[in-house]
């Protein structure tokens, strides 16, 4: 499957938005106080994960924005 331009902007998008929410919800995790220790190992792993997430639609949104940016015939 060839991604086009379009579907690199989404990826793109996807991933800024998951950075953005998630660096603010690690504000507000650490604002709050007096909670169990489960509480903030289950959300430390949230983010974890999400930013890794983020990571990877980064990656695939910039392979995809340069590939769809290079002439049809160059990948031949």
């Amino acid at each position: 499957m060839k991604l086009e331009r379009k579907h690199a902007v989404v990826l793109l998008g996807i991933a800024a938005w998951n950075v953005i929410t998630y660096a603010r919800f690690i504000k507000a995790l650490m604002d709050t106080e007096n909670r169990p220790t489960g509480y903030y190992v289950a959300h430390t792993i949230l983010i974890i994960v999400n930013f890794l997430i983020a990571a990877l639609l980064g990656i695939w949104g910039v392979r995809a924005y340069k590939e769809a940016k290079r002439p049809q015939n160059a990948s031949v």
